[in-house]
């Protein structure tokens, strides 16, 4: 069963991501590192207790519609209002509104055990957490004032309505439509699929964000609105109203996270009320949608990276709590009676020490990226832009390097189980079905890899991006100056991880400046997955160097020397493939005919 690495996670937290620096700078006001403990704590305790034994139960029964009304797990409803009744649906958000307003770093590490837990479950609040943070920052004053409180404390639910059958990545031809009323609100006709927790029986409403096109609107992206559209008509005095025209048609059935209801939603059809379209409400400016829905977009990236990490913590316990279970063969030098534990194998100690680096790599490059975003919070002038901009380089990173490595450590989870891996009974393959939609939806990780070589990489004229490497530098200098025989030879690793990374960099940069696009992007998943590479060697190296008196500095740098040494010599060769694969794609591409 799995059990919350709270202590791992405080840690990545404090000494590995940035925590501690804010600390110092006082950057969190009151916040204090008891309070974050304690939070830490109680969220590992639900998330172990609560959450993780009703997983399977999700999983088996899944989410089905009955008579138009979706019916949830068993016990899960119950479990939604256990989780709201401890505040966590509001850690981040303003406290205006009943929030708690901590910083992301808490709701992001929080995350992370309620996805290791369950992650199908899960996905309901994180979504709510988006379309709260795209209210609070597009919406109105009515708008806020009526919607936000309610969403805040979890009492009304969010979703993200983008997708068509017709329009996946390409929002701009979406074919959803809105017409103008005279009374200020909007009425919406259309479609849309794949929408997660669309319609369910935790809450009496479900507050809707649709992207949709008005008559006059102009083509592509720059003519989609965001509209706000409940389930329920809200009336004055805060109580529900009538039934808005919208529901679920029917409910995918999917490879994985069956407890979550991913829907068809049809509106305006005539099905409520008694005249057609959805009654919705403008959130920000007509034809700016895009932009606001951006908001809840970059929010969800994020949550998507913690949903791989969570899902390779999950596999690598339950892995390794089979591995020290097993017995098989003899392993050389085993002394022990009979057959031996197949932890003692070479090739499976190989394997989990593999599953371990990438799970802790994953973790600390999402919750550096969640750093960046409180830093770009709680600053000003040019340290704001810094931060938000580094937010925007490590964004795409942490949602496909992490999702990917979800999907990669579950794999090599089954293969640690054997033939009871492909059994539904040992619980392991549930959380490869689980993990592999999350390097698919909110931007597949190609697109990611597009957005961060041609939007983020070119920042600043690319300078954002030196700088970065720049820090990197030092901590493999600090590695080498430290002199600990327990690195290894991890600092002439990170040298060369970090050259190849600075190489690529520049090659990229180059072709973009010469107009070389297709060249550029040819290479883009490979850059990503170099960069990845890159950050997770020293990110583990900066665990390793940091002294806590926790006992634990030792298994640190052995972690840390593990990865340099067996996974960061990838690093030449996605270089290779970035700077010298285009002409082999180009020329291979008639193969495809």
């Amino acid at each position: 069963m799995y059990k919350a690495p709270v202590e791992e996670i405080a840690f990545t937290l404090k000494h590995v991501a940035g925590m501690d620096e804010a600390f110092a700078a006082g950057k969190f006001g009151e916040l204090g590192e008891d309070l974050v403990d304690a939070i830490l704590a109680e969220a590992g305790r639900f998330a172990s207790e609560e959450v993780a034994p009703l997983g399977d139960v999700g999983d088996r029964q899944g989410a089905r519609l009955i008579d138009g009304a979706v019916k949830t797990p068993e016990g899960w409803r119950d479990l939604y209002h256990n989780w709201i009744a401890g505040g966590w649906n509001g850690l981040t958000a303003p406290e205006d509104f009943g929030g708690q307003n901590l910083p992301h770093m808490l709701h992001v590490a929080a995350m992370e055990m309620w996805n290791s837990g369950s992650m199908a479950f899960a996905l309901g609040p994180t979504l709510t957490m988006g379309a709260i943070e795209a209210l609070e920052k597009h919406g109105s004053d009515d708008l806020t004032a009526t919607f936000l409180p309610k969403m805040v404390s979890g009492e009304w639910m969010g979703t993200m309505n983008l997708t068509e059958p017709h329009a996946g990545s390409d929002l701009g031809v979406l074919k959803t439509r809105a017409e103008r009323r005279d009374d200020g609100t909007y009425r919406i006709f259309g479609q849309k699929i794949f929408i997660t927790w669309g319609e369910h029986d935790f809450t009496d409403n479900i507050i809707h964000l649709v992207l949709a096109r008005l008559p006059d609107a102009p083509p592509g992206t720059k003519g989609i609105s965001l509209f706000l559209v409940p389930k329920f008509l809200v009336n004055a005095d805060g109580s529900l109203g009538t039934r808005n025209d919208l529901f679920c048609h029917s409910l995918e059935h999917k490879l994985g996270i069956h407890g979550s209801p991913t829907c068809t939603m049809i509106y305006g059809d005539g099905k409520f009320g008694d005249e057609r379209g959805a009654i919705g409400y403008l959130v920000g400016e007509e034809n700016r949608g895009l932009a606001c829905m951006f908001t809840m977009m970059n929010n969800a990236r994020l949550a998507v990276g913690m949903q791989g990490v969570a899902i390779a913590e999950a596999a690598t316990q339950k892995a390794v709590a089979y591995a020290k279970e097993r017995t098989q063969g003899r392993a050389p030098g085993w002394s022990g009676e009979g057959m031996s534990p197949i932890i003692e194998h070479p090739d499976i100690a190989r394997t989990l020490l593999t599953m371990k680096a990438l799970t802790q790599g994953a973790r600390a490059i999402a919750y550096a990226c969640a750093h960046a975003v409180d830093m770009a919070h709680v600053s000003t002038g040019e340290d704001a832009r810094h931060w938000q901009e580094r937010s925007s380089l490590l964004t795409p990173i942490a949602k496909s390097f992490a999702t990917d490595a979800g999907v990669d450590v579950a794999s090599m989870g089954i293969q640690v189980h054997g033939g009871m891996g492909f059994i539904e009974e040992t619980g392991a393959a549930r959380y490869l079905r689980d993990a592999r939609i999350a390097p698919i939806y909110e931007g597949t990780n190609g697109i990611q890899a597009i957005d961060l070589v041609t939007r983020k990489l070119p920042l600043s004229d690319g300078d954002h991006m030196r700088g970065f490497l720049a820090e990197l530098r030092q901590i493999a200098a600090a590695v080498a100056a430290s002199n600990r025989p327990g690195f290894g030879e991890t600092a002439a690793r990170l040298d060369a991880s970090i050259a190849d990374l600075a190489d690529a960099t520049d090659w990229l940069l180059s072709a973009l400046g010469a107009g070389k696009l297709a060249e550029a992007l040819a290479g883009a998943t490979a850059y990503q997955r170099l960069f990845g590479l890159a950050l997770t060697g020293v990110y583990l190296a900066k665990g390793g160097l940091a002294e806590t008196g926790d006992g634990k500095e030792d298994q640190r740098m052995a972690l840390c020397r593990f990865a340099a040494e067996n996974l960061l010599a990838e690093t030449a060769a996605l270089k290779d493939r970035v700077v010298n694969g285009a002409a082999s794609l180009a020329a291979a591409r008639s193969v495809l005919d």
